[in-house]
């Protein structure tokens, strides 16, 4: 037998440089994420005082329904049904959370309004 050599145990491959790019894409991900954008909701509390004129305009916000001084609107027809109320879009809106409200709730329900145009809502609890 002309080549016959002892056989040399296989030598196993590394992992070390596997786990170093492992941990670099790791860093390099954690650092150019974002994980939320903060937004600022202007929403004084009726505490804050100020001047209020005209009729009612108390929007109770349930979780699947809004109701304007004690009537259930759609919220579609929110603005719609807020328009005789208001004399100006910059009146005060009452805005008060009933049956478990959500938070998320409210606020989505305080942003519909201020895309209608309505400025000034305060929150009551």
């Amino acid at each position: 037998m002309l080549f016959d050599t002892p056989a040399r145990p296989r030598r196993k491959p590394s992992l070390t440089p596997m786990i170093d790019v492992v941990f670099l894409l790791l860093v390099f991900f954690m650092l150019a994420s974002r994980f939320g954008i903060d937004a600022a909701l202007p929403l004084p509390l009726a505490a804050g005082g100020g001047e209020y004129t005209g009729p009612p305009r108390l929007i109770d916000v349930a979780p699947s329904e809004v109701y304007v001084n004690g009537r259930p609107v759609a919220e579609a027809e929110l603005a719609v049904a807020l328009t005789p109320l208001v004399e100006d879009k910059a009146d005060v809106l009452i805005l008060r959370g009933k049956d478990g409200a959500s938070l998320q709730r409210i606020v989505t329900l305080t942003e519909v309004l201020r895309g209608e145009g309505f400025t000034s809502v305060v929150l009551v609890e």
